[in-house]
């Protein structure tokens, strides 16, 4: 499931509006990178969902950017550059980007993307081993465009672009409120990004995440690496590790169970809502 549905084999749903599944319907439910994007008085009614559509005894697993090591990478930098180490300088300044920009940015990608444009970037070891694929797609995207030796035929498909662009009936309704609305189209523009599901609104550490996995009722969570899991054949389905690359490396895998004999409470649309 995805707020909007990328192929025929992803149900597009917005999950602030609960899981469409009935109860006790899996032996497992995974999402990555998807609950810091929850405001935080609305992530305790999801995993409440997500202990309802599991069977007794199912397993959750989820993944988080993790707090803990984020906040721990910042002072050990920090502290370094203070003492003149220049690399901790470069790296210092990522970790900064990584902790803030996914929860103020304004526009897509935010500063994290424009920090992986730059020509020369003199962390991109650093920063690929802890963004894995995301910032590496990011950058090698980057830098094919740079070393594209066909740039007519790459300016006139940017021109084509902008022409179709122009005529799709989102870009007209833009270039009306644009012209109504003014200085405050701006406040419509921002706003409108910050309600996609781009930003984080809250972020989570093993205590935390473990906390909330327990007062919604799982048992027994803990935290695991991308490698391991509690799941049958876990491997097999490559959702955090494919060709023994890590998606996401230095993220927060945590997982907990559904107890075998206690009663799941039931969630109406109204209390999900709320």
């Amino acid at each position: 499931m995805d707020f909007y549905s990328s192929s025929k084999d992803v149900i597009a749903h917005n999950l602030l509006k609960g899981i469409p599944s009935p109860d006790n319907e899996f032996d497992v439910v995974y999402h990555s990178h998807l609950l810091e994007h929850f405001p935080r008085n609305r992530a305790e009614p999801f995993i409440k969902e997500c202990l309802r559509v599991l069977r007794p005894g199912g397993i959750i697993r989820i993944a988080v950017p993790d707090l803990e090591g984020i906040a721990k990478l910042y002072l050990e930098q920090l502290n370094k550059a203070l003492h003149g180490d220049s690399m901790a300088e470069h790296k210092y300044d990522w970790i900064l980007i990584e902790l803030y920009d996914q929860t103020v940015r304004n526009r897509g990608g935010g500063e994290m993307a424009e920090y992986l444009k730059q020509q020369y970037v003199p962390n991109e070891e650093f920063i690929l081993e802890r963004c894995g694929n995301v910032a590496r797609q990011i950058r090698m995207s980057f830098l094919e465009d740079k070393g594209s030796t066909h740039a007519s035929i790459g300016q006139c498909h940017a021109i084509t672009k902008r022409i179709a662009s122009f005529l799709h009936a989102s870009t007209l309704r833009n270039l009306v409120a644009r012209v109504f609305l003014g200085k405050e189209y701006d406040c419509l523009r921002v706003g409108r990004f910050r309600l996609s599901g781009e930003v984080h609104q809250w972020m989570y550490d093993r205590y935390s995440l473990a906390r909330l996995l327990t007062k919604c009722g799982f048992k027994n969570a803990q935290g695991k690496t991308a490698f391991e899991s509690d799941i049958p054949d876990w491997e097999k389905y490559e959702l955090d590790v494919k060709d023994g690359v890590v998606h996401a490396p230095k993220s927060l895998f945590m997982e907990a169970t559904k107890p075998e004999h206690e009663a799941t409470p039931r969630l109406s649309v109204d209390t999900i809502q709320a």
